[in-house]
């Protein structure tokens, strides 16, 4: 099968940090589905990946983990699945990625792709949709229902892969009153066409753009990017009693900050489930699967950003240069071999 993979790290802009390659066909074990993968999407984990995980010797290392796609083959113990099905998902952590002609996933974190959605289109949601549904509901407990309460959510990063989902999520599932944070025109305007009721710029001080657009303290603050950068004016932002949830992988914090206004710390890692196989893992599946409910009645839509074209090495070392360069925005997305 075609794929594309390193054989070591190296920065994107060396000839060999991402090489088009031929693998062999995987074979499916107890619970995987085999997929066809017909579209993917590149997220920051990414690019971190390439950096962080080192090939053994003679070793390839394949990245990716937003794909969508069909079922070519189930494994002896599938049950939710068959041959033919359309699916998405974000894939694990301790496997290998999805850009590869042919991926193993096991099918409990496994949803079926939107109707209303090309391949290209549903690639770019799964990662960031179980991100933020975990984050907002699981994390920072939000409950659901649309009637306006009194609490705020401040998005700090709205207009990326994670905060275009996010922010859709909270706006429409929730009673917060969302305020998204940008940093340039464009961007600005991404997060208002998702609905954020309030967008403010993150390249200023927190506290006093909050004040600026009437809101004096959040009660909910989720940090998408920069954490460790913004952290003094996040604590300011706060209020006595809030919550904190953060996805990103920040320098040193003092989380002694957090104390005499008794805020509380939440991080969301959405491989957790996978990569431990917990009790809960098929949760997953049955988010995805409402995500995808969600989007066919046009409740919450797709998030890409752009579309870089055929999966292969030069447009993924061009997407992944993007993801470096912290313009992006939504998602990028590759489709076809």
């Amino acid at each position: 099968m075609k794929a594309v993979g390193y054989h070591q790290s190296l920065p994107i802009s060396a000839p060999d940090s991402l090489l088009d390659l031929e693998l062999p066909d995987p074979r499916p074990g107890s619970r995987d589905l085999l997929v066809e993968v017909r579209a993917v999407s590149v997220n920051p984990v990414d690019a971190k990946m390439r950096l962080r995980s080192v090939p053994g010797p003679g070793e390839t290392k394949v990245l990716g983990w937003d794909a969508s796609g069909v079922v070519e083959e189930v494994g002896p113990d599938v049950t939710l699945f068959r041959p033919g099905d359309e699916v998405w998902y974000a894939g694990s952590i301790a496997r290998p990625g999805t850009n590869s002609e042919l991926h193993l996933v096991d099918e409990r974190i496994v949803g079926r792709k939107p109707d209303t959605l090309d391949f290209a289109q549903a690639a770019a949601m799964p990662l960031t949709s179980i991100t933020a549904w975990e984050l907002l509901f699981d994390r920072l407990a939000v409950p659901t229902g649309d009637t306006p309460n009194s609490d705020t959510l401040l998005i700090v990063g709205a207009a990326g892969g994670v905060g275009s989902i996010l922010t859709q999520l909270a706006c429409r599932l929730t009673g917060l009153t969302v305020i998204g944070s940008a940093s340039r025109a464009e961007t600005s305007e991404w997060v208002r066409t998702l609905g954020a009721h309030v967008v403010i710029d993150h390249g200023r001080p927190l506290s006093d753009e909050l004040q600026g657009a009437g809101h004096a303290n959040v009660t909910q603050v989720a940090s998408l990017t920069r954490t460790d950068l913004h952290f003094p004016e996040i604590v300011k932002a706060l209020a006595p009693q809030g919550k904190l949830a953060l996805i990103d992988d920040p320098g040193p914090l003092d989380i002694s900050q957090l104390k005499q206004k008794s805020i509380s710390l939440h991080w969301e890692f959405m491989f957790t489930r996978s990569l431990f196989e917990t009790r809960d893992m098929i949760s997953q599946g049955r988010l995805l699967s409402e995500v995808s409910r969600l989007v066919d009645a046009g409740i919450i839509r797709t998030t890409v950003g752009e579309h870089f074209g055929t999966i292969n090495a030069h447009n993924l070392k061009r997407a992944h240069a993007l993801i470096e360069s912290g313009r992006s925005k939504g998602k990028i997305v590759l489709e076809g071999f």
